[in-house]
């Protein structure tokens, strides 16, 4: 999934893109508010974890014009702000979380799970499609109970499709979701994955989950629910 950093301090704003990157996540960074604007006029994001003091534009003030303009992209506040009004404020302005720091970057990712279900109405970490079962807490994927080994990229383009089953998604925006702002590769890089994971998925399997609809995308779909919505 996509996440938005929005944290001044250089160090922890490194830490935190590492590590989210590390557990699977596409993730930019940005060091201000008027910066993390810019990324969000020209992407979605699955989350933000945002920095209540920055310089210029202070955190609750960028939440604030998000909820105005009708953005409503997940908020986790990290903070040195410990006070309840300091919380209750961050809340009600808008956020959905908000941790005080130093805190502990397990539960900060389990945090960041639970916002990313509550954003795609999940309501746990397992994603299930027929007899293909993905676990956002372990990263690990099944098909009628046999595992799957998967490189992160193809962890995260299988994700996405898991989240966002039987809705088509087009290149673009499987693309725009998987990869940071900062990529520039090949072209057909998404045809490449959707390849990669076809050959993992249902090459052995008499039922294909993964559907090509021609001119618009990709999806993942069980066989009697492709019968009614496409064709291949």
């Amino acid at each position: 999934m996509k996440l938005l950093i929005v944290e001044d301090d250089p160090d922890l704003n490194r830490l935190l893109k590492r590590e989210t990157i590390r557990n699977g996540y596409s993730t930019d960074s940005a060091a201000s508010a008027e910066e993390a604007l810019l990324y969000l006029e020209q992407t979605d994001y699955d989350g933000i974890l945002l920095d209540v003091s920055l310089p210029g534009m202070n955190g609750f003030e960028l939440v604030q014009i998000l909820r105005r303009r009708g953005d409503p992209t997940p908020v986790l506040f990290l903070t040195a702000r410990d006070a309840l009004e300091d919380r209750i404020r961050g809340l009600d302005l808008g956020g959905d979380d908000y941790m005080v720091k130093p805190f502990e970057l397990q539960e900060l990712l389990a945090r960041i799970r639970a916002l990313v279900r509550r954003s795609y109405q999940e309501n746990s970490n397992l994603l299930i499609a027929g007899d293909l079962v993905l676990d956002m807490g372990t990263h690990t994927v099944k098909r009628a109970g046999k595992i799957i080994e998967l490189t992160r990229k193809e962890y995260q383009v299988l994700e996405y499709l898991m989240l966002n089953r039987n809705i088509i998604l087009s290149r673009e925006q499987i693309e725009e979701h998987v990869w940071n702002f900062d990529y520039e590769g090949a072209s057909n890089i998404v045809n490449a994955y959707i390849t990669h994971l076809r050959n993992k998925i249902d090459k052995d399997h008499r039922i294909k989950l993964i559907r090509s609809i021609r001119g618009r995308g990709f999806m993942i779909s069980t066989e009697e629910e492709s019968h009614e919505k496409h064709t291949d």
